[in-house]
């Protein structure tokens, strides 16, 4: 009997994860736009002579057309590294890697609550985050410290934004050079990036 309830435990926290994980995969973060604004807006936005901008906000919405592949998983043609790239010599030097708003939100912020996003995408905080650097497979290495996080940038005149990870303890821990090819994806098991040197440039 024991060990019949030990295995259906499990069983019950198998589906759980697999619920959970489901659940993250059919959703996707984007923005609402509201372009008509209240009585009070119009009116606050004339008495300052100014025209009324439309309010967006970050939600949370079901995306049963695409469902994402679950970050690390090999197979099915499905690449572990869902983020991958060759540094460029402002990566290094600046010591932050350039994420596009598709990366970000595609690969990142899918698996992030929605009040964890909130503080990067709208309120311009940097976010702590913690690095696992898995080049050396055998001994990998962790990275989590002030100078290690994810922010928001705006492109000049307001333009696209882009966000930045910032990895300047790893950076500063191996030697990078321009072409080299790394892989970076969100691990939701461990709440961490996971960061790979996957090939030397030429």
């Amino acid at each position: 009997m024991s060990c019949y309830k030990s295995l259906s435990n499990k069983v019950l926290a198998a589906w759980r994860v697999s619920v959970t994980l489901t659940y993250w995969l059919r959703m996707k973060k984007t923005f609402y736009y509201n372009f008509f604004p209240t009585k009070a807006q119009e009116e606050a936005a004339q008495a300052r002579n100014v025209p009324h901008h439309a309010n967006r906000v970050l939600v949370e919405v079901n995306d049963p057309g695409e469902v994402a592949a679950a970050p690390g998983v090999v197979g099915g043609g499905v690449s572990p590294w869902p983020i991958r790239r060759s540094l460029t010599k402002r990566e290094i030097l600046l010591e932050r890697i350039e994420l596009s708003q598709e990366e970000a939100f595609d690969h990142v912020f899918r698996y992030w609550t929605l009040e964890a996003v909130n503080v990067i995408v709208v309120g311009g905080s940097k976010y702590p985050v913690v690095i696992v650097d898995f080049t050396d497979e055998r001994n990998p290495r962790t990275y989590h410290s002030e100078h290690v996080y994810l922010e928001k940038s705006v492109g000049a005149g307001g333009g696209i934004e882009i966000y930045f990870l910032r990895w300047t303890d790893l950076a500063k821990s191996r030697i990078f050079n321009v072409g080299d090819d790394i892989g970076i994806l969100w691990d939701f098991r461990s709440g961490c990036f996971h960061f790979k040197l996957l090939q030397r440039g030429a």
